[in-house]
């Protein structure tokens, strides 16, 4: 009798227990089959990414970082999916990840708006090492583009370290983007001077091998000043030429005026002295 009651209670007992092993079973498997694919896909998704930015051209330590990233946070993502899938309450989780994120996001938010310029600066490239470039008041070589800052060389080399942050928020001025570039000469000459004659006078100036012929270089009158008339010159070059060519007009441009008997006036100021007159 005891042993039959017992093999009853067996029975009954498996019973009970037979769907619930099913159910949790089939979770288990469904969600063991959601994480291999899942972790497949993660991983082809991220080598995608790699040779996206790889064809972007991105720097070779930010195609890693990103890459890392991102396949991390995916999967911590899938984890917390398959958890759920089990019956596991991943809310409370959930919250504390958000919560320390808010924290740690609020803590380092100013390196945090450095990293994301240095991210949009190194993807986007609105300049690239080796530029010349005017940012935040600064003019300078780019030496270094890293993903906080950017490192710039001025002119009378001193290390100028701009933060990413403001420099990817602000108006960046690049003078090697363009293959060529305008340079404007003015120079002030007499009002009694033959205006013809300084025209021909710079456009010789301007007969340089450095001087591109086209367009072809030009001679205007800009302005009628208090004592000067201003003539400006323009012509194009390549742009490592540029400040050679500017240089070089600087340097003749008065001998050559002088020599046609053109003059370069002083700046001058006419001051009327009026003396009242006392009455009667």
């Amino acid at each position: 009798m005891d042993l039959n009651a017992e093999f009853d209670h067996l029975i009954k007992t498996s019973q009970a227990w037979i769907p619930m092993i099913m159910e949790y079973g089939s979770r288990v498997l469904l969600a063991l089959v959601t994480l291999a694919i899942g972790w497949w896909l993660i991983n082809r998704l991220t080598a995608k990414l790699a040779q996206l930015l790889a064809l972007r051209k991105a720097d070779l330590a930010l195609q890693g970082f990103i890459s890392s990233l991102v396949n991390i946070v995916l999967k911590v993502l899938l984890v917390v999916s398959v958890a759920s899938m089990i019956g596991i309450q991943t809310t409370s989780f959930v919250a504390a990840i958000g919560a320390a994120g808010l924290a740690i996001g609020l803590a380092l938010q100013g390196s945090l708006a450095n990293f994301a310029g240095g991210v949009l600066i190194l993807l986007f490239r609105p300049f690239k090492i080796g530029d010349w470039i005017e940012a935040q008041s600064v003019s300078g070589t780019v030496d270094s583009i890293q993903i906080f800052h950017t490192v710039l060389r001025t002119g009378d080399n001193k290390t100028v370290i701009v933060p990413n942050g403001n420099l990817s928020n602000g108006i960046i001025t690049n003078y090697n983007r363009q293959p060529t570039r305008k340079v404007v000469f003015d120079v002030g000459v007499d009002y009694e001077a033959d205006l013809q004659k300084v025209r021909e006078v710079l456009l010789a100036l301007a007969d340089d091998p450095r001087v591109l012929k086209d367009p072809a270089p030009a001679v205007v009158v800009t302005a009628l000043g208090d004592s000067a008339i201003t003539m400006s010159l323009r012509v194009w070059v390549n742009t490592p030429d540029y400040w050679d060519v500017l240089f070089m007009f600087n340097e003749h441009a008065r001998d050559r005026l002088k020599a046609q008997g053109v003059d370069i006036p002083f700046p001058q100021r006419v001051i009327r002295v009026v003396q009242e007159v006392p009455a009667g």
